[in-house]
């Protein structure tokens, strides 16, 4: 195989790599509180997520796509597969997503019974 087909190759898949930890979605620069209850967690590689539904000022019900750090890093930050579940009523601040859509990055969360946690990288 020749030098050029090999770059090409590893070229071709390292892209997905760097696609996936692109954070371009997210608007770092804003944070958004929102207060509502877990409509799903789930506890998965390479990003654990939730969604959570919020009543606006007008009663429209809007779920909230929430993405945050691998699991690994979560348990480094005191969650655990159980920290919240379906139902839990939580208070949550994020980076929203640039495009308007409801979701964002996780950037902390208070729990129901008043537990904070912080989406800060373990140091």
């Amino acid at each position: 195989m020749t030098k050029a087909a090999c770059a090409a190759i590893l070229l071709g898949l390292s892209a997905p790599a760097y696609v996936h930890h692109s954070g371009a979605g997210f608007d770092r620069s804003k944070t958004i509180e929102l207060v509502g209850t877990v409509r799903e967690f789930n506890w998965t590689n390479p990003h654990a997520s939730f969604k959570v539904d919020v009543v606006d000022a007008d009663g429209k019900v809007d779920t909230w796509a929430i993405e945050m750090n691998s699991p690994n890093n979560l348990v480094r930050q005191g969650w655990k597969r159980t920290t919240i579940k379906p139902g839990d009523k939580v208070k949550v601040v994020v980076n929203p997503l640039r495009d308007g859509r409801p979701g964002g990055w996780y950037v902390s969360i208070t729990l129901p019974d008043g537990t904070s946690l912080t989406g800060e990288p373990p140091r």
